[in-house]
């Protein structure tokens, strides 16, 4: 860039030119970031309009809703952090496309698998605790909360597992960067596939005998997996399965919490679903962007680029200040794809201005959470001898699940839009 231009000319310059290096090396990397980001959008629009139709499914079965948000958030964490392993280790010249047991590769895949398991039959008890522990009335059973959530998350988590794995062989094959693809990409399958997944699983319940006898398969099978993989030989598998549990059931935790916070609103979200369809894009969109974050930290940091200090170091602040001005154009695009989209399928909204002004207000807030979550939650897991990929993205949304939800909701209160 010529040094002899006025300031007033150098600083877009300057910004576009770190918005490229955070997005990827190459122009094509940006495409590809950029891309991901608008898919994710987009398509969390799709999982929106779902969430929307199902509201008689979600009144009919309550306790239902408070697992939705975890449950969406479970399949990003568990396949966003596969993928960040398998970025770390392919940047590091480790990885290999091998499915063999004992390979990177093939162990990582059987602990999202084990992970998968074992964290959808906790997220059923989890949900059911939560929801009577805040007064939801009339919560369906333990059981049936663990056939939808075990049976619905191996049928979603099919989808994700063998596109991470796609992802991994073209971040190979073509030179892609994985952290710039992981995080929006599979929170863009997580939010569409898991909420058809969940509905599908719900034909499972109600049937009496049959649905009691499916429940208690999925708890012993569950149990099954999780009693053969700390008796497994398998040193890393062992090792990412119990680092993945407490932050990932922390996760869960939270999640849940944002399905609480959207079941006490469900008169308002049910009488304009605009705003359900707006939700799974705005806590998405956030979380998409945190995840770029951390995990560009925590591949610079395995790299020696990043050093974990109090004060971020100038890249980490550069990639950051981007990130919050991307969120402008993302949110602003969540806001008026909401609208159009649920007046496409007839449904009620504020108006296109209420739209906007919720989504950039409350993702405002939201990205402002995200982006120091991002930098201290994955220095942190560094500083105590943690695996970042494990913890980085799993604290990151998680905890804009619930901080996203409550942001959204109090902003819809503040502006008097019931």
């Amino acid at each position: 860039m010529p040094r002899d231009l006025p300031t007033p000319l150098r600083w877009p310059l300057d910004l576009g030119r770190r918005l490229v290096d955070l997005l990827g090396p190459t122009g094509g990397a940006a495409r590809q970031s950029m891309v991901a980001l608008v898919l994710n959008s987009t398509t969390s629009f799709i999982a929106g309009a779902t969430l929307g139709s199902l509201t008689g499914t979600l009144e009919a079965l309550p306790g239902l809703l408070v697992m939705v948000p975890a449950a969406i958030g479970l399949r990003g964490n568990i396949f966003g952090t596969l993928g960040n392993r398998l970025s770390t280790s392919i940047h590091t010249g480790t990885f290999r496309v091998s499915f063999r047991r004992e390979s990177v590769m093939g162990q990582n895949v059987l602990a999202a698998t084990v992970l998968t398991f074992v964290l959808s039959l906790g997220l059923a008890v989890v949900a059911r605790v939560v929801a009577a522990g805040f007064g939801v009335e009339n919560t369906i059973s333990v059981l049936d909360l663990a056939l939808i959530s075990v049976a619905g998350g191996l049928l979603a988590s099919v989808v994700l597992l063998g596109a991470t794995l796609l992802l991994s062989v073209g971040a190979v094959r073509r030179g892609w960067d994985l952290d710039n693809l992981v995080a929006p990409s599979t929170a863009t399958l997580g939010d569409v596939i898991t909420i058809p997944s969940l509905f599908l699983a719900t034909w499972l319940i109600g049937r009496g005998s049959v649905s009691t006898v499916l429940a208690w398969v999925m708890v012993a099978l569950t149990v099954a997996v999780f009693v053969g993989t700390l008796r497994s030989r398998l040193a890393e598998l062992r090792r990412i399965v119990w680092e993945s549990l407490p932050v990932l059931s922390a996760a869960v935790v939270l999640s849940t919490l944002a399905g609480v916070a959207v079941q006490k609103q469900l008169s308002i979200f049910a009488a304009l679903p605009a705003l359900l369809v707006l939700e799974p894009a705005f806590v998405s969109s956030a979380g998409a962007l945190g995840g770029i974050l951390s995990s560009r930290v925590s591949t610079n940091l395995h790299l020696g680029l990043v050093e974990p200090t109090l004060r971020p170091g100038r890249e980490v602040r550069r990639d950051a200040s981007v990130v919050a001005l991307l969120g402008l154009p993302v949110f602003l695009f969540n806001g008026v794809g909401a609208h159009y989209v649920a007046l496409a399928l007839g449904e009620a909204s504020p108006g296109l201005g209420w739209m906007v002004a919720c989504s950039l207000i409350g993702g405002a807030a939201a990205v402002a959470f995200v982006i120091g979550l991002a930098y201290y939650g994955t220095i942190a897991a560094w500083s105590a001898d943690l695996d970042p990929d494990t913890y980085g993205i799993p604290v990151v949304t998680a905890s804009v699940d619930f901080v996203g939800a409550v942001a959204l909701i109090v902003v819809i209160l503040a502006l008097g839009i019931t």
